[in-house]
């Protein structure tokens, strides 16, 4: 009981913590617009950021509506992160387990992951076109690298005594990878998983650039052509509000699928 009651003490005072950061924040910027200590072009008002949101909301911005560009931007990055899943995580924990297919695809993965997205973006434009292909596929070779390497990692922590324990109790190759290898790995997956939406999401905005008329990304940047701040503060309020849903949505399939995270 004494435990319990302990750990729910703790939570309330982290989320109380947390809601003062939050607080503290906001009443800054409201005092720093109010006294007009910073230029209302460059960092504008709280209730100014508010009303271009709901103008937005009601009248859209050009010619489409908020749904529209916040749809469009979700339906780019959550294909690519669809795709991610179900080709990353299988090739990294393959490669993990197997080190001649890690030694074939590690070169072509440490030789792009350095470059910044728009290094090769044009390159994906030429060969895929301006439309949705082209920006999902950036979206995705963004997020494929970090879950890649967190399956890696995770099969090499694995403890060579689990695997040796279930050889000699007549486990097969294939029984181990499925029953030790791939539930032994589901921490550092769902790491993977989570930096791969953060990843994915700035590298939106540089998708959203090149021949783009929707979506919250080129939102903001076409904002900033007319010195829109308030815009573009309801943009990266919206950006940063739907990530943390899309976190929150994954750690909360992460507590479905392993439990006992954290309980060890």
């Amino acid at each position: 009981m004494n435990i319990a009651y302990f750990i729910r003490k703790q939570v309330t005072i982290e989320r109380l913590l947390t809601a003062s950061t939050v607080i503290l924040l906001l009443l800054l910027w409201y005092i720093l617009t109010e006294l007009k200590l910073v230029s209302d072009i460059v960092v504008p008002s709280p209730y100014k950021v508010v009303a271009s949101f709901f103008e937005i909301a009601r009248s859209g911005y050009k010619d489409n509506s908020l749904l529209v560009h916040l749809g469009d931007s979700l339906v780019r990055l959550i294909t690519s992160f669809l795709l991610v899943v179900i080709t990353a995580i299988p090739l990294g924990l393959i490669c993990g387990y197997n080190s001649k297919a890690r030694a074939i695809v590690d070169p072509l993965i440490e030789f792009y992951r350095p470059l910044p997205p728009l290094a090769y973006y044009t390159l994906l434009v030429l060969w895929m076109g301006i439309e949705n292909s082209s920006k999902i596929a950036l979206l995705y070779l963004a997020g494929f690298a970090p879950v890649y390497l967190s399956c890696v990692a995770g099969v090499q922590k694995i403890k060579k005594d689990y695997i040796d324990g279930a050889y000699t109790l007549g486990a097969s190759s294939r029984q181990i990878f499925f029953h030790v290898v791939f539930p032994a790995c589901l921490p550092d997956i769902f790491i993977g998983l989570r930096t791969t939406i953060g990843v994915a999401y700035t590298t939106l905005v540089a998708a959203e650039m090149v021949a783009a008329v929707t979506g919250i990304g080129w939102m903001v940047l076409d904002a900033s052509k007319f010195l829109r701040s308030d815009i573009i503060f309801v943009g990266i309020f919206i950006m940063g509000i739907t990530g943390i849903i899309l976190d929150g949505m994954i750690r909360t399939i992460e507590s479905k699928v392993i439990p006992w995270k954290g309980k060890e």
